[in-house]
């Protein structure tokens, strides 16, 4: 891994994700520019670290991208920091309406299609 001192603070703190390990090694240059710049809001401290958890929990939640064990760790941070049941709960319920783009995407065009159909049929 690379010796820099993110990579070395996220190891220690326990968020380091083994998914960058062979990444650390290949080019620790980009890797510590590309978690620099995921980092700098939470460490600029603008949002409580709780807040930041609970952002953390929806964002690996989100159906584009579904990280397990990335919710898993924010979930228990989350929760050390004291975040309640109901707050997490919350942000994965608020997080789960992603979904509901897909019903708002197909149904319409499924009416449309329907629609075409049924004038087609009518017209032979």
């Amino acid at each position: 891994m690379s010796s820099s001192s993110l990579v070395e603070r996220m190891c220690a703190s326990g968020e380091w994700n083994a998914a960058w390990d062979e990444i650390a090694k290949m080019d620790p240059e980009w890797l510590e520019s590309f978690l620099a710049m995921g980092m700098t809001p939470r460490l600029r401290g603008v949002l409580e670290p709780k807040v930041w958890e609970l952002i953390a929990i929806a964002v690996d939640a989100a159906t584009t991208h579904l990280y397990g064990p990335g919710v898993r760790r924010h979930i228990k941070k989350a929760l050390e920091l004291g975040a309640s049941k109901d707050e997490i709960v919350a942000v994965l319920e608020g997080v789960a309406v992603l979904g509901i783009h897909s019903c708002a995407l197909g149904f319409p065009i499924l009416a449309e299609e329907l629609e075409t159909r049924a004038r087609t049929k009518t017209q032979d």
